[in-house]
């Protein structure tokens, strides 16, 4: 009863905000994301005789909310096998955590579908995807990987992700790490007191429709701006709601405003922000060395990436 899964984090194309279920994390409305690779979360997992349930992540050992969590997901797993074994969890990411990456999202993507693996479950990644948002929303997209739709549904079962275009087609993201912590679940109750709030799902439908259609056509162009325009109006929720939340640094603005000089250059490049202050730019991938350069040049970190692929079972275990 022990299995390994692997999954890459994801960027928001369509951005979720907001729960109106907080413990089966139902978002307000559908959302679309890209899967980020070679980043990725690494996770095994155990059913045993142990004597608690417990879990490591980047050798650090689990407590408090962060094991509950865990513990909801697995719970999850554990009433669909009809088992009560507790179990022992190890994961580690090969990017940073808390920098806007969607640590969460492929985290509790590997142990969705390690967990269902370990105690026999065959599963869909659809069906997977909804175990998987109980840790968190974007854990729902993170399953099913390459362009992949959230949808909202109306409750539990109505809920999960499905792939629009898998990795082969491809798109260059040049991360911009901008080391900032954030508070997701923070944002994602504060949203709702925002002014703005209603008027972002008077204008979601038609995005995810353009961003759909966008995707579909390969228009990587049309992506990029429409994840640019998304980014945009997120912030602005964010920083209108209740806690008033100013995610963004001086860098953050620093890659927005040469995003803004490279495309008046004839450069393909548009930035992209989750709820936090790392940059994600988006371009094409014969451009990518070249969006690179033009960052690393402004003295901030990045990664180089491409689209990742679904999650994944996988041989090697990390205990």
């Amino acid at each position: 009863m022990k299995a390994s899964a692997k999954a890459y984090p994801i960027q928001g194309l369509i951005k979720y905000h907001g729960l109106r279920d907080e413990v089966l994390r139902l978002p307000y409305h559908d959302s679309i994301s890209v899967a980020t690779s070679p980043t990725e979360s690494h996770t095994t997992i155990e059913f045993g005789g142990f004597g608690r349930d417990s879990g490591q992540l980047d050798n650090r050992e689990l407590q408090g909310r962060e094991l509950e969590r865990v513990v909801t997901v697995v719970d999850e797993v554990r009433r669909r096998a009809g088992s009560d074994a507790r179990f022992r969890m190890m994961s580690k990411n090969n990017f940073p955590s808390n920098v806007g990456l969607g640590s969460s999202a492929s985290g509790f993507a590997a142990l969705a579908l390690a967990s269902s693996e370990a105690l026999g479950l065959c599963l869909t990644l659809e069906q997977v995807s909804m175990i998987a948002r109980r840790g968190a929303g974007s854990a729902t997209r993170s399953v099913t990987g390459g362009f992949s739709r959230w949808k909202a549904g109306h409750d539990d079962e109505e809920s999960y992700s499905f792939q629009i275009a898998s990795e082969e087609f491809e798109m260059g993201i040049v991360v911009a790490l901008v080391p900032a912590f954030k508070y997701t679940e923070s944002a994602h109750k504060a949203v709702l007191g925002s002014p703005f709030f209603h008027s972002r799902l008077a204008y979601i439908h038609g995005a995810l429709a353009e961003m759909e259609s966008a995707i579909r056509k390969r228009d990587i162009d049309r992506v990029g701006m429409l994840a640019e325009r998304d980014s945009l109006i997120l912030h602005g929720i964010t920083m209108t709601g209740l806690d008033e939340m100013i995610l963004w640094r001086p860098e953050t603005v620093k890659v927005i405003l040469e995003v803004r000089k490279m495309r008046e250059e004839g450069i393909p490049a548009y930035f992209s922000i989750d709820t936090g202050a790392t940059v994600y730019v988006n371009t094409h991938p014969s451009r990518t060395d070249e969006v690179e350069a033009r960052i690393k040049s402004l003295g901030i970190e990045t990664l180089k990436c491409g689209v990742g692929g679904c999650a994944s079972v996988v041989r090697e275990h990390l205990f």
